[in-house]
């Protein structure tokens, strides 16, 4: 069966908020979009609602046929709304072309409805207790949502947008970019997964960056630990299946999307008691000190989007062991009469009004609220080739040495990667690779910043790169 949710610019107006908008916003809003979902491949024990390929498409509708499609993946515990700014800005340089950004299955678990429709004292209880998650022993279906799931559900996409144009690619931000690269690689049943697309771009990401050391299979089922921490082992993602940690979780991910919500309506109103900070701040500061790279707790979920005002400071050392840059910590307001605000800073890439208003949107929100172990844990295992190692059979990596294709990678100076990364995975995999810096770039900078140097670099690359 197949749905569709589209929704006009008018709407999009509307949750943007026009009086915040410049002329060039204007056009980003004026970028037709939809939201559409089909089925795809069935896993055991899933609901027929979930087997579901879900694409956010930017660019030609009511059946024009674009010249290009651009797939794009979103990054760990992302969802398609993360790309809402980057994928306008590119249809908005080339308008014969499309952006489709993925939300993967689980995000048809989140109630988003209930969201939209929130009254902002009902945002405002969600800021403060969270919306109650799904139990986690009703979701065991969400242990065949690996790797394997994954690709298929993309493919389904990647499938559909070939009957309307030969130049077809991929893509992704962060565990995004890795994806793409295991994309081209994979062996879908016999038919190798880069004869479907002409190009990989990379975005602060590559195959290989979550997984550290190959995993044993003993970890790959007991339970492992990289980069993010420790990873639920495949013998108990029937019990553990989606992540729930410090750091994210459904609860949290509800209260950050209220909060982000809140901020977009009434950005300097007072922000829910007992909610993300411990004193009185305005929304828009509430919902910033979350994720600005000045605050986070967790350096690579973070933007370059200003500082608090009223504040007083203190060095956080446990950001910048795990590679935070100057990371503080509020200790509370320097006038206790008055509420922590928000500044934008020359510096900053990322514009903190637009970030709250496309950290949700009727579209898609830039979380996914339910993201499945079982994925992260297969690509720890798969990273770049599976040929000769215990894997092989279940996570069909086997293509590496064949992929032939353009990549572009992109790093954000201050993120997770850099050029030389992309050199070296090339080196062994790729024979076509062209790369660019974004200064000053925190990781989420890379699909929210207010500039369109990115979105540039992907139309010059992918110009260069279309069938004739």
């Amino acid at each position: 069966m197949i749905k569709k949710l589209a929704l006009t610019s008018f709407f999009l107006g509307l949750s943007l908020g026009a009086a915040q908008t410049s002329t060039s916003d204007q056009t980003l809003q004026n970028v037709p979009a939809v939201r559409v979902v089909r089925p795809s491949v069935q896993t055991p024990n899933t609901p027929a609602n979930l087997n579901a390929s879900i694409t956010v498409r930017y660019g030609p509708q009511s059946g024009g046929k674009p010249r290009a499609v651009l797939l794009l993946m979103p990054g760990y515990l992302g969802g398609a709304g993360s790309f809402d700014r980057l994928a306008r800005q590119i249809v908005a340089l080339r308008p014969d072309w499309a952006v489709w950004a993925v939300d993967r299955r689980a995000n048809l678990l989140e109630p988003q409805s209930t969201l939209g429709t929130a009254s902002p004292s009902y945002l405002a209880q969600i800021v403060q207790k969270g919306m109650p998650p799904l139990p986690a022993a009703g979701l065991g279906y969400m242990q065949n949502w690996g790797l394997d799931t994954t690709l298929r559900d993309w493919r389904t996409a990647v499938q559909e947008a070939a009957q309307l144009t030969p130049n077809v690619f991929i893509g992704g931000h962060s565990l995004g970019a890795a994806l793409s690269g295991l994309y081209a690689a994979y062996d879908f049943d016999g038919q190798r997964g880069y004869d479907d697309v002409r190009g990989l771009v990379m975005l602060d990401g590559f195959p290989g960056l979550m997984s550290g050391n190959p995993v044993p299979m003993r970890e790959y089922n007991g339970g492992t630990n990289n980069v993010i921490g420790s990873v639920t082992g495949r013998n108990d993602l029937k019990n553990t299946p989606y992540v729930n940690t410090f750091y994210f979780g459904p609860t949290l991910a509800s209260r950050a999307a209220a909060q982000a919500r809140l901020a977009a309506q009434h950005p300097y109103a007072t922000a829910p008691a007992q909610g993300f900070l411990g004193w009185p701040a305005t929304n828009l500061a509430a919902a910033m000190t979350t994720i600005s790279q000045r605050y986070a707790r967790i350096p690579f979920l973070a933007v370059t989007a200003g500082r608090a005002t009223n504040a007083k400071e203190t060095p956080s050392l446990l950001p910048r062991l795990i590679g935070g840059r100057d990371t503080q910590s509020l200790v509370g307001p320097q006038d206790p009469q008055q509420p922590i605000g928000w500044q934008l800073d020359s510096s900053a890439l990322t514009n903190p009004f637009d970030f709250v208003r496309r950290f949700w949107n009727p579209l898609s929100d830039a979380t996914e609220w339910y993201f499945p172990w079982r994925l992260v844990l297969d690509v720890a295992a798969a990273r770049t080739d599976t040929r000769g190692t215990p894997y092989e059979n279940i996570l069909p990596v086997w293509h590496s040495a064949a992929v032939t294709l353009p990549v572009l990678g992109i790093a954000a100076s201050e993120g997770v990667t850099n050029e030389n990364d992309y050199r070296r995975y090339a080196s062994a995999h790729l024979q076509n690779l062209t790369t660019h810096t974004l200064k000053e770039a925190a990781h989420l900078d890379m699909t929210f910043a207010s500039g369109d140097q990115v979105a540039r670099w992907i139309v010059d690359w992918l110009g260069q790169n279309l069938a004739r």
